[in-house]
């Protein structure tokens, strides 16, 4: 059997998506192989489809017990001896995964890289064959990257200690060029097969919001959300907490997970989470980068994260399955003193915090820049990671909006003169909060405190929102009138700002508005038309999606286990009608499609019989 024999009999799949074929023939050559795949590009399938070509056992080092879960029982559904160990595990589970790698019946085994520092597991897997190592993840291997994890830097020492070096193959989603080197010199990979398929994501919608009320705005997104499966991103517990409750309250089936719940609760939520039960889960960072939920349609971010890197990797679990998701970043100016404390409060290397902190600063710098872009957000992810694109995707929130070029002199003119009177009063900068206080007359106790109320230029502004005055601070920072000093997060003058103060330059904004009806109406339209681009009969997939949970339930397994929703959407557009036909459909390949096939060609069957009656 080669491996496009393997790839249609136990995934589905009549041809490798790009980049797959090249990391798997050479793997199977006998060479280490580096794959940059976006979320949702197949990675697993390159090193999935070796293992089971490969004598003996396939270890894959695996960070999240969230991630083993979900790749075995997806690959025990398509009929493939893998397991995992881990802490969740029973005794029993245990010693059952134990005895099946004494006996040589697995293919694959998916383990933390904590668990390659342990006697006993050393001892075993020196004695079996072992031709791959995958490392799923490898950015955690580079102080460089967004997810630093120390256990990564063992993989090579545990490799290079085994009785025969074994290929050695590592995969991730979000590295930019710096990362990629460093995991190739971290790793001691030998002359790897390189492959970067690109970073693009067509399927996903990026969007910034401003929105006066957090909470507020969000419950709205949900509204129009609600019985989808989607994901809140919180930069705190605190925030957690109250998030989730605030959509408990509003009757929004939502979980939560955090470090600071136990481990019983995490496990429990999450299973809530997988298995539908709660549509939305609430989440820190710790609900980490291995989720392989497929129908997840949103993630919204309530509040920014630290750097593009975290915010790619966390915003691409939506729409793994191919189909249309949005990713909504709900944008305050809050979220930088948030993200700066959290920086502070991380454990770094002490030889290397300084560099480190600068690291994290210019990162925090590129991460604000796009929230505060008008450009293509598509387009500014792209430049990120070294990605070459057209100037507009047409499917952000930036493409789709309408902006207004607006006349803002007058206004930066305050906004200046206030930066330049509150520093000579006080000998020092202050940030751009307590600016925005002084200029909409505000009556805090540290205004008073500081007499700033006593200002020409206090309440110049008071007519104005706190969120207009902000987006005006944001052009005068953009063009360079004002920058940030990165330190204390103070605003200050720069040699521009005298042009606009002294000699008559004008300054004009880009304002969003929001896009006309039939503009709106066009691009749900356009949205749906990618989510259904051939004929989908709406009450057949309701009908699959009906069969598919009861089958999940009688497995015990999530729904997206048993098909994804792009593989129902393929049965409701052709409707086999025999088993040769049914496994014609992509993602379905022979195990599953003995295990269900029947199933659901009895429902196609029945709805055609119920349709043509009516």
């Amino acid at each position: 059997m080669d491996s496009s024999a393997v790839l249609q009999k136990y995934f589905g799949h009549t041809a490798f998506r790009p980049g797959q074929e090249r990391l798997v023939t050479g793997i199977l050559s006998g060479r280490d192989a580096l794959g940059i795949m976006p979320t949702g590009g197949g990675k697993s399938i390159c090193y999935q489809v070796p293992a089971l070509l490969l004598p003996g056992l396939t270890l894959v080092i695996s960070p999240l017990i969230s991630l083993m879960k979900d790749q075995v029982a997806a690959l025990t559904a398509a009929g493939v001896d893998a397991a995992f160990l881990n802490s969740s595990q029973d005794l029993e589970e245990s010693r059952a995964v134990w005895s099946a790698l004494r006996r040589r019946a697995l293919r694959l085994l998916y383990v933390a890289p904590e668990r390659l520092e342990n006697p006993r597991f050393l001892e075993l897997v020196s004695s079996l064959d072992i031709p791959l190592v995958a490392v799923d993840e490898a950015h955690c291997i580079s102080q460089w990257g967004q997810d630093f994890r120390p256990s990564y830097l063992k993989i090579a020492d545990f490799v290079a200690g085994l009785p025969c070096r074994p290929v050695l193959a590592a995969f991730t989603a979000t590295a930019t060029a710096k990362v990629q080197e460093d995991i190739v010199g971290q790793l001691s990979l030998q002359d790897p097969v390189r492959v970067v398929t690109g970073f693009d994501r067509p399927n996903l919608f990026f969007d910034v919001r401003r929105p006066k009320n957090k909470l507020t705005s969000l419950m709205a997104l949900l509204s129009e959300r609600r019985g989808r499966s989607g994901i809140v991103y919180c930069a705190t517990r605190s925030s957690v907490e109250r998030v989730c409750q605030g959509l408990l309250d509003f009757g929004i089936p939502a979980t939560r997970y955090h470090a600071g719940l136990s481990e019983e609760e995490r496990r429990r939520n999450q299973d809530d989470f997988r298995f539908d039960r709660r549509t939305v889960m609430v989440a820190t960072n710790a609900f980490g980068m291995g989720i392989d939920k497929s129908n997840v349609s949103f993630v919204i971010h309530y509040n920014m994260p630290k750097n593009l890197e975290s915010y790619y990797q966390e915003a691409g679990r939506a729409g793994r399955d191919g189909e249309p998701a949005d990713c909504i970043l709900l944008y305050g100016a809050g979220d930088v003193v948030t993200a700066k404390l959290l920086m502070e409060n991380s454990s770094q290397n002490e030889e290397k915090r300084e560099l480190l902190q600068q690291r994290d600063l210019d990162r925090l710098d590129v991460m604000v820049g796009y929230c505060k872009t008008t450009d293509c957000l598509r387009g500014c992810l792209l430049d990120y990671f070294g990605q070459p694109h057209s100037e507009t995707c047409g499917n952000c929130g930036n493409c789709k909006s309408v902006f207004t070029e607006v006349d803002v002199t007058v206004q930066a003119q305050m906004i200046l003169s206030c930066v330049k009177r509150v520093r000579d009063k006080l000998g020092y900068y202050v940030g751009a909060s307590l600016l925005v206080q002084v200029l909409r007359g505000g009556h805090s106790q540290r205004i008073r405190e500081l007499e700033l109320d006593a200002l020409p230029t206090y309440g110049l502004m008071k007519e104005s929102p706190s969120d207009q005055v902000r987006a005006i601070l944001d052009c005068l920072e953009s063009g360079g009138y004002v920058f940030t000093e990165q330190a204390h997060s103070t605003l200050r003058l720069t040699q521009r700002a005298g042009a606009v103060l002294f000699r008559g330059e004008r300054v004009t904004m880009l304002a969003r508005e929001k896009p006309p009806a039939d503009e709106i109406v066009g691009s749900r339209r356009k949205r749906e038309q990618l989510r259904q681009q051939v004929p989908v009969d709406s009450g057949l997939l309701a009908a699959l999606k009906a069969e598919r949970y009861r089958l999940a339930q009688r497995e015990g397994v999530p729904a997206y286990i048993v098909f994804s929703n792009a593989v129902l959407s393929g049965m409701a557009a052709r409707m086999p009608h025999s088993m040769e036909e049914f496994l014609e459909i992509s993602g379905v390949g022979e195990k599953k499609a003995a295990r269900y096939g029947e199933d659901f060609l009895s429902v196609i069957a029945d709805y055609e019989a119920s349709e043509a009656e009516g």
